[in-house]
């Protein structure tokens, strides 16, 4: 029996060895900071400071008496000294600027500009077509040529016109021997009745002879007019320059009268053909001037000759013509280019696109610096080129933030120097 007390007692004096030695430690809370989020375990045990449990592990010696008031008064001395320590040191860093870099820029004539993709066109496509028939006896021309009005592209067989022809000049010969016999019968007769030896009503017989007689004439004018037209027809001639190109007859093709004996495409001037967006078709007007591009390299001036009066249904887009001068002949006709055309000017500001940021509104716009202090400008921008973007909405002369505008805000005061000694205009 008095083996289990003894053995009772042993285990209830370990489990107090532990209590105290647990309750004498503390407990420390994460995500609070150095020296933050510490409690003693026996606060959590028994939050009163004059409970049964704190006043046995003092007496036991396992935790210490809490200090008076007056016991910590030293150190909270010692802590507020320190605190007038820090402050002066907190309102030095506060008082120290942010460092930005600013380059002047100057607001100059920006050229605006409508921009149109299309392809290069010829100024026209000649068929030249065979006004008779017959068989292409030679062909004068080829592929690529250029050829100037009046040059001989094909000539047809004459079949049996010369002998057509031969044929009316005698028709025509006849007709004027009985056109002199008809008038000189009519004047005879006249005679002869002005003197009376022959009755008056004879005279409308020789009117009719006459008439006849000349009528005869005028047919046999307009035949041989027509047999020589038709020969001349088989010389089939260019009626404007240009190059000669497909559809092309070949030498041994039967030509009807209408069929293509050759193709002429007039290559100067060059025409540019190309849309334009009915939100700009007000800013283009005839013999503005304009770039062309072409994806070849080549780059041209020229001037804006035809703006279609209606949109096409699908695109909403205007058709639009540009001149170019092909006087070289290095323009091909159906390359893809693209066109600027030259619609006026505007003062704006040529700037980096780097200094471009955000408001937390998510307005685009630049940090500029007014009086040492950040001051946030809305700009809009209209154009870009090699050298960066144009903008407006900034005045004439302004300082612009290229380096460490991220870090600032507006009305702030900043330490602000010149990016480098040029000044850009």
């Amino acid at each position: 029996m008095m083996r289990y007390i003894m053995s009772y007692g042993v285990a209830l004096m370990l489990l107090l060895l532990i209590a105290g030695w647990l309750a004498s430690g503390t407990l420390i809370q994460g995500g609070n900071g150095p020296e933050n989020g510490e409690q003693a375990i026996i606060d959590l045990i028994e939050p009163g400071e004059e409970g049964p449990v704190r006043k046995l592990f003092i007496s036991l010696g396992l935790i210490s008496q809490p200090q008076t008031l007056e016991e910590s008064g030293t150190g909270m001395a010692v802590a507020e000294n320190n605190t007038d320590q820090i402050e002066p040191v907190a309102n030095m860093v506060e008082e120290k600027l942010q460092s930005v870099r600013t380059v002047r820029f100057n607001a100059q004539p920006m050229n605006i500009e409508v921009a149109v993709r299309g392809q290069t066109e010829a100024n026209a496509t000649i068929s030249v077509r065979a006004e008779t028939s017959g068989i292409v006896q030679e062909l004068h021309v080829s592929k690529g040529q250029k050829v100037e009005p009046g040059d001989l592209l094909c000539t047809l067989d004459r079949g049996t016109r010369e002998a057509k022809l031969a044929q009316a000049e005698a028709s025509l010969a006849q007709a004027e021997i009985t056109l002199e016999r008809a008038r000189a019968d009519f004047e005879t007769n006249a005679s002869l009745r002005e003197k009376g030896l022959v009755a008056a009503n004879t005279a409308r017989q020789y009117e009719v002879s006459l008439t006849s007689a000349e009528a005869t004439l005028r047919a046999a004018l307009a035949s041989l007019d027509d047999v020589k037209t038709d020969l001349e027809h088989t010389m089939v001639r260019a009626e404007v320059g240009g190059t000669i190109q497909d559809p092309l007859a070949n030498v041994g093709d039967m030509l009807g009268n209408g069929d293509i004996c050759a193709t002429i495409v007039q290559l100067n001037p060059m025409l540019f053909s190309g849309k334009v967006a009915e939100t700009k078709i007000n800013l283009v007007q005839i013999d503005q001037p304009a770039t062309v591009r072409m994806v070849t390299g080549q780059e041209i001036a020229g001037r804006v000759r035809y703006i279609s009066s209606s949109a096409d249904p699908s695109t909403r887009a205007f058709e639009l013509e540009i001149e170019l001068d092909n006087s070289q002949g290095t323009l091909l006709d159906g390359v893809t280019a693209s066109a600027s055309i030259h619609v006026g000017t505007v003062r704006a500001h040529l700037i980096p696109q780097s200094t471009l940021t955000l408001e937390t509104d998510g307005t685009l716009g630049v940090q500029i610096v007014v009086d040492r202090m950040a001051r946030f400008r809305p700009v809009e921008i209209i154009g870009d080129d090699n050298n960066g973007i144009w903008v407006k909405g900034l005045p004439t002369q302004v300082d612009v933030i290229t380096l460490g505008q991220e870090y600032v805000r507006d009305g702030q005061l900043v330490d602000a120097a010149p990016a480098g000694t040029e000044t850009q205009s």
